[in-house]
């Protein structure tokens, strides 16, 4: 049997440092720190000050922007009961989690969302950190909060998740986004319009955020956002964008496997005039139909079961489909080309024979 020997907490040295000078009452109190020396060090003059409830800031200066975020971050991650705050990793922001290679963190009590999360992040289309005047700060729905200062709490059903900028525990970046959008477009926008499109393409375009058009739709549709028109008209091009990325590829993939030239997005009707589908590519003559990312076409449910529809009645048909991922194609196109060449050697079964407009 193995023992493990717990890891003795950092002095209030080692904390102050890690937390940049800002610690709750209860990490004081744990370090032997009584009240009432915290109350003398805060009186007028004094070396300490009193940021927020129950969080105090090492020095008689005024805050920095992230000394700010800081001290929002331990106001909302403390534990009600004892107006604590467990010491947590580095990775973490120091409340309650742990950090893994990539920098995400789960089983938090609180993480930085919204405007201050993107300006965290550095988002060229926010403002940047020091103009940053209220911190939205997510936590779980049962916690007992009320907002403090600048700090707004946002209670949330989902676990928390997070991911540590500069040692701050952060909500994803598709999260933030959704945050930081549903504020601006409930209210007139941060002092001017709302950088809707530019926050978005932002987020998708910055490889080192790893934030997916996939994902980003996905937390939008969630939050309510995605049929707000100038959120679906930008999803709407960055989903086209994506698409089309994913087609070339799988054009090059067509060339590279001595394939016949395929029609881009026919429309297939009945004989009579029922409408079918209109796939990505199509090979009339071996009745075999592409189709790319699906999910990128779709922002709702009923536009997905449009598409859907649209699959079922070609394999109904007798169009043999292949469904081609992105994601399997930047990771494995040689199989994804051999899966299109067997396809096209196969060929559709029985199909029936229908009218092609080509667009």
């Amino acid at each position: 049997m193995s023992y493990r020997i717990p890891t003795p907490p950092p002095s209030l040295e080692e904390l102050a440092r890690r937390q940049q000078n800002v610690v709750t009452a209860g990490q004081l109190r744990a370090r032997g720190v009584p009240a009432r020396v915290i109350s003398e060090h805060c009186r007028r003059g004094g070396p300490w000050q009193r940021l927020l409830p129950r969080v105090y800031l090492l020095q008689n200066g005024g805050p920095s922007p992230e000394q700010r975020m800081w001290a929002a971050l331990l106001y909302a991650a403390q534990n009600g009961r004892e107006g604590g705050c467990e010491d947590g990793g580095s990775g973490g922001g120091g409340v309650d989690g742990r950090a893994d290679g990539r920098g995400a963190v789960r089983r938090e009590r609180a993480v930085i969302t919204g405007a201050a999360a993107l300006a965290l992040y550095g988002f060229a289309a926010v403002p940047r950190l020091p103009a940053v005047t209220g911190v939205e700060v997510l936590v779980p729905r049962q916690r007992r909060l009320k907002d403090a200062g600048e700090v707004r709490i946002r209670r949330t059903a989902r676990e928390l998740v997070a991911r540590s900028v500069h040692g701050l525990a952060c909500a994803p970046v598709a999260r933030a986004v959704a945050d930081a959008l549903r504020e601006w477009t409930s209210e007139e926008g941060p002092g001017g319009p709302v950088p809707v499109r530019e926050v978005l393409a932002e987020a998708v375009r910055r490889p080192e955020l790893g934030c997916s058009v996939r994902e980003l739709t996905a937390e939008l549709a969630e939050s309510g956002l995605a049929a707000e028109p100038r959120v679906r008209a930008v999803l709407d091009d960055l989903l086209a964008a994506e698409r089309d990325a994913v087609l070339d590829r799988v054009g090059e993939l067509v060339d590279e496997w001595l394939l016949p030239v395929p029609l881009t997005a026919p429309e297939l009707r009945m004989r009579g005039g029922t409408y079918i589908a209109v796939p990505d590519l199509y090979w009339p003559a071996a009745g075999v139909a592409v189709e790319v990312d699906s999910e990128l076409r779709c922002v709702s449910e009923g536009e997905a079961a449009w598409v859907r529809g649209g699959q079922h009645r070609m394999e109904y048909l007798g169009i043999r489909v292949v469904y081609v991922s992105g994601l399997r194609l930047a990771e494995d196109p040689d199989a994804v080309g051999a899966e299109l060449r067997e396809a096209f050697r196969q060929g559709g079964t029985d199909v029936v024979e229908l009218l092609i407009t080509e667009q």
